[in-house]
């Protein structure tokens, strides 16, 4: 969460690298006790890369913009209104899945050119073009959004901070239709959530393209990891294996 909020190279994500180095310490030490003799065999992987951005697109933004998505004026501020649009964005990190009403092959098209030479956003994959990254699933959305290695994706809708959702500036991860990292500035002074998308410093989900995007797995054991790259799907088999199982 550090590398998130403060960037993956802040004082803040180094600091906590140290003190997860303390934690493991304590781990290996207090295994070792247990097992005595008996030789372990460590697994450690990586779970998310976190890479440094500096820009943030609002991808429920660009379609209200466009009139595809429609809010409700309420006592809490303006509420998404899934009913009436025609499209909306659930946005996760570095790629969004963008809902299409009827999954209407014009309304496709339509939402296509709205992001096809957007800010922070790489590709725009429509129906099929989703199997380039295996996301053709029943419950993907019509397109998926993926942005550029710099960039991230907020799931703000509102074009006045005034009209924002009173759960914006909370921490409420059930209610927002996104993953929300500005969460992590909690005040707790303020009792907020201050809404400026563009604090966040590190993200990750953009596809591989650099190796400062390439997570690591290490092994205290020679010949479990093998010389060839893993995929996370892998990984599961490969633990399995450690302990001989089919």
């Amino acid at each position: 969460y550090a590398a998130q909020k403060a960037g993956p190279d802040s004082e803040a994500a180094l600091q906590a690298v140290v003190e997860l180095d303390e934690v493991l310490g304590q781990l290996v030490a207090g295994f070792e006790q247990a097992y005595e003799s008996q030789e372990l065999t460590w697994i450690a992987v990586s779970e998310y890369v976190i890479t440094q951005v500096d820009h943030v697109s609002y991808p429920n933004r660009i379609l209200r913009t466009a009139g595809l998505l429609q809010v409700t004026s309420t006592d809490d501020g303006e509420q998404l209104d899934l009913q009436k649009s025609d499209a909306w964005a659930l946005v996760d990190h570095q790629f969004s899945h963008v809902f299409i009403r009827d999954a209407d092959l014009q309304l496709c098209e339509r939402v296509r050119s709205c992001f096809e030479n957007a800010p922070g956003i790489a590709e725009v994959l429509v129906g099929d073009e989703r199997r380039k990254y295996a996301m053709d699933h029943q419950r993907s959305g019509e397109i998926i959004l993926v942005s550029e290695a710099d960039s991230w994706q907020a799931y703000y809708w509102w074009l006045d901070d005034a009209l924002a959702p009173g759960y914006a500036t909370t921490v409420d991860i059930h209610r927002k239709p996104g993953y929300d990292p500005v969460e992590l500035f909690w005040d707790p002074v303020s009792q907020g959530v201050p809404l400026d998308a563009t604090r966040v410093k590190g993200s990750h989900g953009a596809p591989v393209l650099a190796t400062e995007q390439v997570g690591v797995a290490l092994s205290s054991r020679e010949n479990i990891l093998g010389s060839e790259p893993l995929r996370d799907i892998d990984l599961a088999q490969l633990v399995m294996n450690c302990f001989s199982v089919e």
